[in-house]
């Protein structure tokens, strides 16, 4: 059966934004609202963002991933174009073929979009009450995404890879509910377990999480994990590694 997935994938979250500062900031100082003067799709990369990428970008020109992309795919938000940019420079794959495709995007938040969660508890009780009740996988705010909205605009995304990508070594550049999501396809897994690997704690800026194809028990092959939230590389050039809230890293 002619192979439907690519030959080795790896996700990854941008790297830290003002908007993480500024998150954090919020949640440090128990306010209700996160202080940004951007629109989420336009929130840069912070100081220490633009240097997680960097190194991010250095080890895999050190062949530190064994090969490198030959498409990159990135969400169109500004701090994943700045990021996919910046390690494909440094990684010395700038000449892949690029893609800012908006299936990628943030999970949208929609009334809840710049509060804490201070701020939904003070503000929107009853949408509080609701995520209780329905667990954030399930829940939907207004104007916004629930988890399976993210999913059911990643299984077209998958599907064009599929079609236009197979075989190949593909880089994704996204957030973190995006890599959970993805994490919760390829890997087939329920609601439990993909909540469960997000209870361990937050996927860091710039980690790599990696699959690799093998022909395996299912028909027509699948994806097998390699690693996730791998920050090595970060470690090995010195640059700070984040998460929001504070990492906890994941067991590799």
């Amino acid at each position: 059966m002619e192979q439907r997935w690519p030959r080795r994938l790896w996700i990854v979250r941008h790297g830290e934004s003002t908007g993480n500062v500024a998150r954090q900031a919020a949640m440090d100082a128990g306010l209700a609202e996160i202080n940004i003067d951007h629109r989420d799709i336009d929130v840069p990369l912070s100081a220490n963002g633009e240097q997680q990428a960097i190194a991010l970008g250095r080890w895999f020109a050190r062949d530190g991933a064994g090969g490198l992309p030959e498409v990159v795919l990135a969400s169109p938000y500004s701090r994943a174009r700045r990021t996919a940019e910046l390690v494909a420079e440094h990684g010395r794959f700038a000449d892949a073929e690029f893609s800012w495709d908006e299936r990628l995007r943030e999970k949208e938040f929609g009334i809840l979009d710049r509060l804490t969660t201070a701020g939904i508890r003070e503000r929107y009780p009853e949408q509080a009450r609701f995520r209780s009740l329905l667990g954030k996988f399930y829940h939907r705010p207004p104007a916004g995404e629930s988890w399976c909205d993210v999913i059911l605009r990643l299984r077209g995304l998958m599907d064009t890879i599929g079609l236009h990508h197979a075989g190949q070594d593909v880089l994704i550049v996204s957030h973190q509910v995006v890599v959970l999501c993805l994490r919760y396809l390829l890997e087939r897994l329920s609601e439990e377990e993909i909540l469960a690997i997000d209870r361990e704690g937050d996927v860091a800026n710039c980690s790599i999480t990696e699959y690799r194809f093998v022909q395996g028990d299912r028909r027509g092959g699948e994806m097998a994990l390699q690693r996730y939230n791998f920050v090595a590389p970060l470690e090995e050039a010195g640059a700070v590694v984040t998460a929001e809230p504070p990492l906890v890293k994941a067991p590799q």
